[in-house]
């Protein structure tokens, strides 16, 4: 019997991409449209290997897959999956950590400049008829100013790249990057509180952990400048959106661009929509048609790549043996 991937998720509308490859490899696969239904995780139950994109994967569906190799998330964020059961499990987890980094780069540096050049309210005058050069507010030079970035992945140092190419002085904060490395980029690595202090624009990168979960507070949104706007296009949870709305009518913040909340799609009665200074855009931080293929791509190439026997390209832990009994 060929080995048999479960595809759990709704697709890209088709996955047909999939399909090529994982049956050129003589794998047998099973789309499973979701992880909801019980046809569903029995299907995850007999796999060998599991291809996910948002769908919670979580300790007690890990520990029913009988003969499971690889959990592929096809995407970067890990916050669904329940790693620590897998490692248990002898379960490979891997992920596509550089399908969209110019995309989601490129979307959080575009949010900064909408809000530096006053965007919104530009557009929206000239809309009503209204022509006024200074309809977006009180402007000051992009280039005069300073990017924080938190988190410096690959993500984060390619949005410093682009920040310092606009001509922004670049600070940093990650205590898992090297000071040295930071400096040959031309960016400041600083602690979390300089860069809050400092920054006009902090762009949000870390992943979503324990340690990560609203790293946005009342207390580190107390510490940025009432001139200062902030930028996730990361994950939702790493800001406490409740905290943020406060801060923005208040006057403590000057605003936020967000590409991500704590709860997808966004309610129609969510406040956010009705606050002017904060920009929304629907989690389009990673799309372009190239990253839609690539990550597809990857994801498969992973797959056959385990199921060889193979190390995997972009593992997240780390097993002794994938092998089930």
């Amino acid at each position: 019997m060929n080995p048999k991937v479960v595809i759990a998720y709704p697709g890209f509308g088709d996955i047909e991409i999939e399909r090529k490859i994982l049956s050129a490899a003589g794998l047998e696969i099973e789309h499973a449209v979701s992880l909801d239904t019980e046809e569903a995780r029995e299907a995850a139950r007999r796999c060998d290997a599991l291809m996910v994109t948002i769908q919670p994967v979580g300790a007690d569906l890990i520990r029913s897959l009988e003969r499971c190799r690889l959990i592929c998330r096809v995407g970067t964020g890990l916050d669904a999956i329940d790693i620590e059961a897998a490692t248990e499990r002898g379960i490979w987890v891997t992920y596509a950590p550089d399908y969209s980094v110019d995309e989601v780069s490129t979307h959080a540096i575009a949010l900064a400049l909408a809000q530096a050049r006053g965007l919104p309210g530009l557009l929206d005058a000239t809309r009503r008829g209204i022509w006024d050069s200074e309809a977006g507010g009180v402007l000051h030079r992009f280039g005069d100013q300073k990017l924080g970035v938190i988190g410096c992945g690959r993500i984060g140092q390619a949005t410093a790249a682009k920040g310092l190419g606009l001509g922004l002085k670049v600070l940093a904060c990650d205590p898992y990057v090297d000071a040295a490395a930071m400096a040959k980029l031309g960016v400041q690595l600083v602690d979390l509180e300089t860069v809050l202090r400092e920054s006009d624009f902090i762009s949000l990168h870390s992943p979503l952990t324990d340690e990560t979960r609203h790293l946005i507070n009342a207390e580190t949104l107390g510490m940025m400048k009432p001139t200062a706007f902030l930028v996730n296009a990361a994950r939702g949870g790493l800001i406490d959106e409740e905290a943020l709305l406060a801060a923005v009518r208040d006057g403590q913040i000057a605003g936020a661009a967000l590409d991500v909340l704590a709860e997808e799609p966004v309610a129609a009665d969510h406040p956010f929509l009705a606050e002017k200074r904060i920009l929304l855009t629907p989690h389009a931080g990673w799309y372009s048609e190239e990253s839609k293929v690539d990550v597809r791509v990857q994801g498969a190439e992973e797959v056959v790549r385990v199921l060889r026997g193979e190390r995997p390209r972009a593992p997240v832990n780390e097993v002794v043996s994938s092998s089930k009994n």
